[in-house]
């Protein structure tokens, strides 16, 4: 598929870019896949600009030597591209993975839908979420006796929850694995007070590895930087050998990169993905925090 082979032309992506020192002008790139979660690790909505400069010229830089990046998050499509439109970005993901799961590739002027690998995922979460639907109500009674939270479905889960609060999160996270453990493929993602049921063969970890596939790049290759629960599966050095976190990461997540042998920056948000970047693209360099 011409769309997914791995790109050479230093010419192909005409970005505005200023030309990182921190990329090789020559020779092979160690990283040739970044995938990089949106809220709290690429973006933060209080930054001005909200993705730092000097990482939007690493990414850019990256680009134009042939890389490719993908933006991971559990935001749907609408809701990411409303907020990249506000942020200005002088860059443009060559991919994004939506709720988690869906991957799209930049088209001229759109995102386009990755139709063997959404098929497949939609039809599996449907066969799934077909068979716990009787449950649902059950689920959402309990919730509403002892918690304070919001109980909702959309059109990727049908049983989702907002909390109140990280520990009324903490209680009714543990029901619903609890649930989990008796529905095969059932599993439930968690970011802050967020969380909803999914299929447990498709994550953000998983995703990832299919466009490593499409692209030929492999995990050795592959940079990941994320900051909570959600990026848990693209961070435990299965689909990415080069792992980041912000310092604003949980603290979980930071256990997690330092266990890998991982990037743990002290910077928060977009400019610890940018110290990170830079640490995996120095020769030689050694692992851990900054």
């Amino acid at each position: 598929m011409a769309l997914f082979q791995k790109n050479t032309d230093p010419q192909a992506n005409k970005l505005p870019v200023r030309f990182s020192s921190a990329v090789p002008l020559n020779g092979e790139l160690p990283i040739k896949l970044i995938s990089t979660d949106f809220d709290g690790t690429l973006h933060a909505d209080h930054e001005d600009p909200p993705v730092p400069d000097d990482l939007q010229d690493l990414i850019a830089s990256l680009q134009v030597r042939g890389a490719r990046w993908v933006i991971n998050t559990g935001r749907d499509l609408g809701s990411l591209m409303e907020t990249l439109g506000r942020a200005h970005l002088r860059i443009k993901p060559d991919y994004v993975i939506v709720v988690e799961r869906e991957i799209y590739y930049h088209h001229e002027a759109r995102y386009m839908d990755l139709p063997e690998w959404n098929t497949r995922c939609r039809s599996m979460h449907a066969e799934l979420f077909a068979r716990v639907s009787t449950d649902v109500p059950r689920l959402a009674n309990w919730v509403n006796q002892r918690n304070r939270a919001t109980v909702y479905a959309d059109p990727y889960s049908p049983f989702c929850i907002i909390a109140d609060s990280n520990d009324e999160m903490d209680a009714i996270q543990q029901m619903m694995e609890s649930y989990c453990a008796e529905v095969p493929g059932l599993t439930v993602v968690r970011n802050d007070v967020y969380s909803r049921f999914s299929h447990v063969d498709f994550n953000k970890g998983t995703a990832l590895a299919e466009l490593g596939r499409l692209l030929g790049i492999p995990a050795a290759e592959t940079f990941a930087a994320g900051d909570h629960y959600n990026d848990i599966p693209m961070l435990a050095g299965t689909y990415a050998k080069c792992i980041v976190c912000p310092d604003n990461a949980i603290e979980p997540i930071k256990a997690l990169v330092r266990q890998q042998r991982g990037y743990v920056s002290h910077q928060p948000w977009g400019h610890g993905v940018a110290r990170g970047l830079e640490h995996y693209l120095t020769p030689a360099s050694g692992r851990g925090v900054d």
